[in-house]
């Protein structure tokens, strides 16, 4: 029976046990006493969604504290063991899945290498199916637990009510490819839902979670690794928007962009064009090396340990990106006055403290005072697997909105709640 508002009596359950497990998830441990301000909800509501919620192995106790001159009050926590999920990061030298329980603690992870010519659909689809289902024969996995798996690719992701998650992906050559169809499969693993976004989306997720983003309501989150791509979070846009930064022009008929195009940032400050000019320039990058290792040779000839001459070449070279990395971040300041812009990527972590202070002074330096002076430019705090934390984010938002219910694959669509459900905060 539907209300005035059309929400029915189940609905109204759901929303409840979304509100609980929520805020379990974020504060937690807390008392029922606790949870009803935090939620909102009356004690006799939160009694009995407490009580489902242990009926159904979701939510567990943890240890008890004093109160005030009556009865210990028992905590409650959400249930580390009783989901698992699994984080897909299709990266730029490889496809990196990990199996995570609900407490996002990594049980296993497999990767699988890409070469230049790595992108073909097949072998990425290839390489996720094989992955998932290597870490689901992992031990400590529980497949009858799975809540979902979250992939975070590089281009647009478009979500469609007929092929379901379809990725653009000009620098990569993928053009409106179906990616969620092509994944589904009778095969094992057997049926899976996938949940499919942007990487530096997913990235950006997971800082705004549990990284450097934890209390911030207007944020950038940028992804500098082979190419550069951002994650604009404020308050009209909380789940994130993911933002074509590399595609910004900042010199005109500059180098030419893998996208086709010339001048955009990404032929300047990522990793790949960063290595290619140091080559163009003379310098000696490690021959038949990926890009990390030639990166990490790049650092050790531009700052080198024991006193020794920097190379000229690769420090010249170092401080022209920076330079360009800063001049793009001034136009993110200026556009969103963001109180917070923070930089992952397994290039970005690489460069790390040695590169940051030099890209801090140019973004105020080509920045409006007023803004550059509210913001502060950090590193992420996630590592490297930011970007599959975030994408196991997206079943875990979905097991949100459920309020813990596990939907069967071909279920009726939940997109927009699990969407909605990225909305929600840790505490500030």
């Amino acid at each position: 029976m539907a209300g005035r508002n059309g929400r029915t009596v189940r609905d109204l359950r759901r929303g409840n046990r979304t509100a609980v497990l929520q805020r379990l998830y974020f504060d937690g441990p807390l008392s029922r006493f606790e949870l009803g301000p935090a939620t909102g909800l009356s004690s006799g509501s939160v009694s009995n969604v407490v009580a489902d919620l242990i009926a159904d192995g979701l939510v567990e106790e943890a240890g008890s504290v004093d109160s005030d001159g009556g009865r210990p009050r028992t905590l409650l926590r959400v249930a580390p063991h009783s989901g698992q999920m699994i984080g897909v990061d299709v990266g730029e030298t490889r496809v990196r899945v990990e199996l995570f329980d609900l407490a996002l603690t990594e049980l296993a992870r497999t990767e699988r290498p890409l070469t230049p010519q790595g992108y073909d659909v097949d072998v990425i689809v290839g390489h996720i199916r094989d992955g998932v289902a290597e870490v689901l024969t992992a031990e400590g996995a529980a497949p009858e637990r799975l809540l979902g798996v979250g992939v975070g690719v590089p281009g647009i992701v478009e979500h469609t009510a007929d092929r379901g998650a379809v990725v653009h992906g000009q620098t990569i050559g993928w053009d409106a490819v179906p990616l969620e169809r092509l994944l589904q499969s009778p095969e094992p693993p057997g049926p899976v839902r996938y949940f499919i976004d942007n990487g530096a989306k997913t990235l950006g997720q997971a800082e705004m979670w549990f990284g450097a983003g934890r209390g911030a309501r207007n944020a950038v989150v940028v992804l500098f690794g082979s190419g550069v791509g951002a994650c604009l979070v404020t308050p009209e846009v909380e789940h994130g928007r993911a933002v074509e930064w590399g595609h910004l022009t900042v010199r005109v008929r500059g180098r030419r962009c893998r996208c086709g195009a010339s001048g955009c940032l990404e032929a300047y400050a990522g990793a790949e064009s960063l290595l290619a000019r140091w080559h163009e320039a003379g310098g000696r990058p490690p021959r038949n090396a990926d890009e990390e290792t030639a990166l990490t040779a790049m650092l050790a000839a531009a700052y080198p340990a024991d006193g020794a001459t920097a190379d000229p070449v690769a420090l010249g070279v170092l401080e022209e990106t920076a330079e360009y990395l800063g001049a793009g971040l001034s136009d993110l300041i200026n556009l969103f006055q963001p109180e917070r812009i923070i930089v992952g990527g397994w290039a970005g972590l690489q460069l790390g403290s040695r590169f940051l202070p030099d890209v801090r002074r140019h973004a105020a330096t080509y920045a409006l005072r007023h803004p550059a002076d509210k913001v502060t430019i950090e590193l992420g705090r996630l590592g490297p697997d930011a970007v599959t934390v975030g994408a196991a984010i997206l079943p875990l938002a979905d097991f949100f909105a459920g309020g813990g219910r596990r939907p069967a694959p071909e279920s009726e669509d939940r997109l927009p709640a699990w969407r909605a459900a990225l909305r929600e905060r840790a505490p500030r």
